[in-house]
């Protein structure tokens, strides 16, 4: 029983991992998710080509809403969708519109009552994020994307008595090609503890790296998820606190999904 209570445990956390999606547990067939997510983000320094923390020329401001959906097709393979709007201001640009269209497959490759290993390949149009003939930062014409996750789930030590009631830690590594601008390296890491059945509390890194001697960034984001019947919130925190040629941005994160 534990083991089952552990495995459910790490299929809900990894769900709301809202950065590190199509991760290591997949969606039984039939069954899926919708997530709406909001960021405002706020930086008035930035790292430079050194790693060193320098004012910005004016504050930079950049929400974005976004939305991912994922369905199993069947117990080892789920569609993934993901689209967002972008908006931002900084000293030289404003730009609004729609950011990059996903659309992926997630694989799970082998798992067992508490491990679970998938890999995901997906393809991004680039968006139109626009004012004046500027695209929004980060977007390619198209992108590739290929990601490995593994994921594992946790019993609370000592049975399921206390506040504390068990987790899961789960790694993404992925590359991204992408046409008009440099590929990328990335590295998310979630660590999720559960409170109860309701409570649920997430912290979380995403790095990351472009090719050519390009921007560099590790934010991290802490945050807590409350589950109300087939919905869930989650209201965080997120900040960059390393990198080079990237804002240090800082601002909450809010996000709303619907289980079906």
């Amino acid at each position: 029983m534990k083991r089952a209570g552990g495995l459910a445990l790490a299929l809900v956390a990894a769900a709301l991992a809202t950065a590190a999606e199509a991760g290591a547990w997949p969606r039984s067939k039939g069954r899926g998710q919708v997530i709406l997510k909001f960021e405002d983000m706020r930086a008035v320094e930035g790292f430079d080509p050194s790693g060193e923390l320098a004012p910005l020329p004016a504050e930079r401001r950049e929400r974005i809403l976004g939305a991912f959906v994922e369905y199993g097709l069947t117990d080892r393979v789920t569609l993934v969708l993901k689209g967002d709007w972008q908006s931002g201001e900084d000293a030289f640009v404003d730009y609004e519109g729609r950011g990059p269209l996903e659309v992926g497959v997630n694989w799970h490759a082998w798992g067992d009552d508490r491990t679970s290993v998938s890999l995901y390949g997906g393809v991004a149009d680039g968006g139109e994020g626009r004012n004046a003939g500027y695209a929004a930062p980060g977007q390619g014409d198209r992108d590739w994307e290929v990601r490995a996750s593994v994921g594992r789930s946790f019993a609370a030590p000592g049975g399921e008595t206390g506040a504390f009631t068990g987790g899961f830690v789960e790694l993404q590594a992925a590359r991204r090609m992408r046409e008009g601008l440099p590929d990328e390296t990335r590295v998310d890491a979630t660590l999720g503890a559960h409170f109860g059945e309701d409570w649920m509390a997430l912290a979380q890194a995403y790095a990351g790296e472009a090719e050519g001697n390009g921007p560099r960034w590790l934010s991290l984001e802490a945050s807590v998820v409350r589950r109300l019947g087939a919905w869930s919130v989650q209201v965080g925190w997120r900040e960059a606190v390393y990198g080079r040629e990237t804002p240090r941005s800082a601002g909450p994160v809010i996000g709303l999904w619907r289980r079906f």
